[in-house]
């Protein structure tokens, strides 16, 4: 946990068997961007998956799957290895990655997010963080069109 006295607002959301990159933040209004789905700011998994996803299971995937709370918008598929699946989402459904997996007939084994919008961090291990760079603050705040305030008042 961070011990801090303001308030953070998480970028997303991983549940207990998920995980990966989390972005914290004290702007509300960037936190509310970066997480409201009519942005569309892509979050990239990294899924392991029991068996191998046959090309029309991708197809699926990649079309958009039907679950119980609607349709999801189409994601970008990738076939990485033998059951291991690179999918790229502009949604936040709760638990939507192991659900669409799951819709196609492979459950989820190992599910990493790699990427939010412009950030990843392949050299982060678990349960490690670490301040954003001024660089990708910027970033940021440029994928959902938010003024980029001076460098002086972006803590470093």
């Amino acid at each position: 946990m961070i011990d801090t006295e303001v308030r953070i607002f998480p970028i997303g959301r991983l549940d207990m068997a998920t995980e990966g990159l989390l972005i914290l933040t004290n702007d509300g209004r960037l936190a509310h961007l970066l997480t409201h789905p009519s942005v569309g700011i892509e979050k990239e998994y990294l899924v392991r998956v029991e068996g191998d996803p046959s090309p029309s299971s991708i197809r699926r995937l990649r079309e958009g799957i039907e679950l119980e709370d609607g349709l999801t918008a189409p994601a970008q598929v990738s076939r990485v290895s033998d059951g291991v699946l690179r999918i790229v989402i502009h949604e936040g459904k709760n638990r939507q990655v192991r659900r669409m997996c799951e819709a196609i007939g492979h459950e989820v084994i190992r599910l990493v997010r790699t990427r939010i919008g412009p950030i990843h961090d392949a050299k982060l291990t678990p349960g490690a963080a670490r301040p954003l760079t001024v660089g990708e603050v910027r970033k940021l705040m440029d994928a959902v069109g938010v003024a980029i305030p001076s460098e002086t008042t972006i803590n470093s």
